[in-house]
């Protein structure tokens, strides 16, 4: 009896094998956000799945957002946060305080954490070497006129040259997602949609969207019809009936672009789970939604 904890790993380990395998030398885009920025804990454990996909031959990249730092951050600065139509606008000030945040505090960690494992890890961002380019975002409004979000943009290009010089030198792009537009100037850029866009311009084999959701669910109130697997054509019909809705569509939308840009899968998990990016990647049943064409 005192062998089956043993022999239970054993069968894991060979498992994962065939995945390790599959994927080496394999390029996977993992966007993590939400309130797995904020625990400590769960955020190492995410990192700590990442390290070793690194180990075992995969070409880990990652893209990250801020969680509720960003908003207590302007909160401690006595900004207060302006809607426009559910969308934050962004002045000068608040832009200011959402890089140093993304910067300086949450990239500056992950990448600390990732190279204190043994593992080569590269800050990409506003304030270093940037790899996003964006132009600013409009909202349309109900006379058909142009509302200005302040400094808010959509990703139109990608570095994608430089991140792969670095997974191909075995070191782990880590992208805040705070962009450049064709002037040079800062532009807050949705972290779905950034790595979204970083998956497509890579090619990567798979998209991996790491929040505190567990995935699409056929019923958003009910927690048990979380959906397993599910194609691009069903998710805009899900859109359409306001299935999905709110924060999951970003995270869809950035799915299907990448999808649609040449990734084979992508995969929408619960980070909250201990080692979730572990299972979606490395086991048989996986742990989320898994979106395809």
């Amino acid at each position: 009896m005192e062998l089956n904890p043993a022999i239970s790993k054993a069968s894991a380990l060979v498992e994962a094998l065939s995945y390790i395998q599959r994927f080496h030398n394999k390029i996977v885009v993992v966007k993590v956000g939400g309130s797995i920025m904020d625990d400590e804990a769960a955020l190492s454990n995410l990192l700590n799945d990442i390290v070793f996909m690194n180990y075992v031959g995969m070409q880990p990249v990652l893209v990250h957002g801020g969680g509720k730092a960003i908003n207590q951050a302007m909160e401690t600065a006595g900004l207060k946060p302006q809607m426009v139509q559910g969308r934050r606008y962004t002045d000068e000030r608040t832009l200011a305080i959402a890089e140093h945040v993304l910067c300086n505090q949450v990239n500056r960690f992950i990448v600390s954490f990732i190279q204190t494992q043994g593992c080569e890890a590269m800050g990409l961002h506003s304030l270093s070497s940037n790899v996003l380019f964006a132009e600013k975002t409009y909202l349309q409004g109900p006379d058909g006129r142009r509302i200005d979000l302040g400094m808010v943009g959509d990703v139109t290009s990608v570095n994608a040259r430089l991140l792969q010089l670095l997974v191909q030198a075995d070191s782990i792009p880590c992208i805040a997602t705070i962009a450049r537009d064709t002037a040079g100037n800062r532009l807050n850029v949705n972290a779905d949609t950034a790595a979204g866009a970083v998956a497509a311009a890579m090619k990567a084999e798979k998209l991996v969207v790491v929040s505190d959701t567990h995935g699409i669910r056929s019923d958003p109130g009910d927690p048990e019809s979380l959906v397993r697997s599910i194609t691009v054509t069903q998710v805009d019909q899900m859109v359409k009936d306001g299935v999905i809705t709110a924060g999951m569509l970003p995270k869809v939308e950035a799915c299907v672009t990448a999808l649609r840009g040449g990734v084979t899968k992508t995969h929408i998990i619960d980070g909250r789970i201990p080692h979730s990016l572990m299972l979606e990647i490395y086991t048989e049943a996986g742990i989320g939604t898994e979106i395809v064409l």
